[in-house]
């Protein structure tokens, strides 16, 4: 059986990796929604706080940026 190419990406990983991205478009988005004045509550009714939730969607698209960019490297 015959290997593919080094060059040659991994249509799993390449797809990993596009759902990925989507789900950092996600975060930014809801980034946004919280910049133009959205609220979130929890299922009970209890408000979320704003600007703990924007800090920590922050973190989570930088981390993700990271990954992203580690994954792509390795894609090649």
């Amino acid at each position: 059986m015959s290997q593919p190419p080094p060059s040659a990406a991994d249509p799993a990983a390449t797809a990993a990796l596009d759902r990925f991205k989507a789900q950092r478009v996600t975060a930014i988005y809801r980034l946004d929604l919280i910049a133009k004045g959205a609220t979130l509550s929890y299922e009970d009714g209890t408000p979320i706080d704003m600007a703990s939730e924007k800090a920590r969607l922050e973190q989570v698209v930088a981390d993700m940026d990271r990954r992203i960019a580690q994954l792509e490297r390795a894609l090649g």
